[in-house]
């Protein structure tokens, strides 16, 4: 895991791996959670009869927004940033969602601080590269550019 305890140490990482997180087990139970809380109830994620047999995966799939959800968490066996007086979700520059997450299957992130621009004496933007990996498949679920602002 990666400490950034400062704005220098902060531009010192751009272009360097932070972290790989722990596996992560994508369950049937959290996606239908996920589809009530987002009131996004396509049968692809939540009927697992029907996705048995009309899904090209034989199975239902995690929400996109649900593997995008899950990098903030997973992402903190990465990185961390110390000393900071708050820190912001600034928003994100690109997301690509490139191979589906089947239910039951495990996910981890990879992180790569990307770029690291101070924005003034006491604030820096982290851009920060996540690349969400399945269990088992050469092609990553998704890889996502988030920008955090954080003030020292």
């Amino acid at each position: 895991m990666k400490t950034i305890g400062s704005i220098d140490e902060a531009i010192a990482a751009a272009g360097t791996e932070l972290g790989v997180s722990q596996w992560f087990e994508v369950e049937q139970e959290r996606i239908s959670q996920f589809a009530d809380v987002t009131l996004d109830h396509q049968w692809i994620h939540v009927d697992t009869e029907r996705a048995k047999t009309e899904s090209p995966y034989g199975t239902t799939i995690a929400h996109g927004f649900l593997t995008l959800s899950l990098i903030p968490g997973l992402s903190k066996d990465n990185y961390r940033v110390d000393n900071a007086k708050m820190g912001l979700n600034y928003g994100l520059n690109k997301v690509r969602f490139l191979a589906p997450v089947k239910a039951g299957s495990r996910v981890r992130v990879r992180s790569e601080m990307a770029e690291a621009d101070k924005i003034g004496d006491d604030t820096v933007n982290l851009l920060v590269r996540h690349t969400v990996e399945i269990d088992g498949s050469e092609k990553p679920a998704a890889v996502v550019e988030m920008i955090s602002r954080w003030i020292f």
